[in-house]
C-alpha cells in the first residue's frame, strides 16, 4: 500500500532512510526538507502494515533568463534492503508522480542511475539545457505537462537543505 506520510512516520522513516543508504545524510536531508517547508510529496510504502519504503519530493526551481521557473526534484527515495528489488521504489515513484501532475507540477529533476529512473520516462536529454554540477548522465528530468522544458534553459536551484553550491 503506497499512502501519503503522516506526522507520526518520521521516526520510521528516519531508519528505513539509515538502513537503505548506511549514512545519515538522507535521513537529515528528509528532515531539513520538512523544517524548511520544501516538501511537495512524501509518500510511504507499505507491506503488511509495516512501514517498508519512502520517497519525497521537494520544490526546487530553474534560475532562467526569462525568469524563475517552478520545478520538483524526487529524492530522496529509500526502502529497506530486505525489500529492495520487489517493485516498492517503482510504486512509490509512478504514485508520486500522479499526484504531482495532478497538483498542476510540470517539471521533475533526479539525480540518479539512468537505467532505472529512464523506465518512468526521465531523460538526461530532457534535462540537457539546465546548468548543474553533475555527472551529465545522472541529472535527468521528466515532463509531467508536454513540452514544460522546451525553451526552458538555465541554472537549477535546490533548497539549502541539499547543500548543493556551484
Amino acid at each position: 500500500m503506497i499512502r501519503l506520510e503522516e506526522p507520526g512516520d518520521r521516526a520510521t522513516l528516519r531508519a528505513i532512510n539509515l538502513a537503505a543508504f548506511g549514512e545519515p545524510d538522507e535521513a537529515k536531508l528528509v528532515e531539513a526538507l520538512h523544517e524548511h517547508g520544501a516538501v511537495l510529496v512524501s509518500l510511504v510504502a507499505e507491506v503488511d502494515s509495516r512501514t517498508v519504503g519512502h520517497i519525497l519530493f521537494s520544490r526546487m526551481w530553474i534560475d532562467a533568463p526569462s525568469g524563475t521557473v517552478a520545478a520538483v526534484a524526487l529524492g530522496p527515495m529509500a526502502v529497506l534492503p530486505g525489500h529492495q528489488r520487489r517493485g516498492i521504489g517503482g510504486r512509490l515513484i509512478a504514485r508520486g508522480l500522479d499526484l504531482l501532475r495532478e497538483r498542476g507540477e510540470r517539471i521533475v529533476i533526479v539525480l540518479g542511475h539512468p537505467e532505472y529512473y529512464s523506465r518512468f520516462g526521465f531523460s538526461a536529454e530532457k534535462a540537457r539545457g539546465l546548468d548543474h554540477p553533475f555527472p551529465p548522465e545522472a541529472l535527468m528530468a521528466l515532463e509531467l505537462e508536454a513540452g514544460a522544458l522546451a525553451h526552458v534553459h538555465g541554472k537549477l536551484k535546490y533548497d539549502a537543505a541539499f547543500g548543493i553550491r556551484f
